[in-house]
């Protein structure tokens, strides 16, 4: 029989390790193709931080560098700065990127670098607890908020894509969600175009994925899809933030 789906060459053949639910692998997945059909498995290089994303070189058939907890940015510029050639992407999650790597990731995107940065929104710290993450959302409970995130306590959850768009040297800057079918197939054409930016050298580009976390959630896998386009979705819109002209 003709087989329907084969896995991209671009991941591993590997078991996951993610929680049942969790948006990481489908977010590997999606990249790992793009790169897959751009023919360039050999000269790509990603940074993954501290956080669920510490693993993704067990999953990503690439050159693949670990970065200490908010630096993935800064790595990525370095590498990027020794190989123009390659393709280089930061791999980060919102408890790395949007608190403690936050100053790195604006000042890669003030200074226009010639990298890609993929950033999983899902509004909490998943490896470590479950803390309150920059992202986690008003009234969302956390273990170091029990009832709930608090505006006069705690302020407004960050919005990453909004704040990045505003500076000139980030040219393409979208926001996606891992929810629904259709939903995933958009989110594949902004990495697509994402890494095409980088191609063309134009400047700094981000991808923010919307996706689930229902461990930390303590929702089951589909209760968690329906809490984002419940919850998530209408805080933080989907949509281009940033594009080049004619792109």
């Amino acid at each position: 029989m003709k087989p329907v789906y084969e896995p991209t060459i671009g991941m591993l053949p590997v078991d996951t390790s993610y929680c049942p639910g969790c948006g990481h692998g489908i977010a590997h997945k999606l990249i790992m193709e793009c790169i897959t059909e751009k023919g360039r498995l050999g000269d790509t290089i990603g940074v993954s931080p501290i956080g669920c994303s510490v693993v993704a070189h067990e999953f990503m058939n690439i050159e693949m560098c670990e970065s200490a907890h908010g630096r993935a940015s800064a790595v990525a510029t370095g590498i990027k700065r020794v190989h123009p050639n390659h393709l280089v992407f930061s791999y980060q999650g919102d408890g790395d990127m949007a608190s403690i790597g936050v100053t790195e990731i604006v000042h890669a995107a003030i200074r226009g670098e010639k990298i890609t940065t993929f950033f999983i929104n899902n509004a909490i710290f998943g490896m470590t607890g479950g803390q309150m993450a920059p992202t986690t959302l008003i009234g969302q409970k956390a273990t170091t908020c029990i009832d709930g995130r608090k505006k006069e306590v705690n302020g407004m959850p960050i919005r990453m894509s909004e704040m990045l768009a505003t500076i000139e040297g980030a040219v393409y800057i979208e926001r996606v969600a891992l929810n629904t079918p259709g939903n995933v197939r958009k989110a594949k054409k902004a990495v697509m175009k994402a890494l095409e930016v980088q191609e063309k050298g134009l400047g700094f580009s981000l991808v923010e994925f919307i996706s689930a976390c229902p461990t930390n959630w303590g929702l089951s896998p589909i209760d968690a899809l329906k809490w984002i386009g419940d919850n998530m979705i209408p805080y933080y819109p989907l949509g281009v933030f940033r594009s080049p002209e004619g792109m």
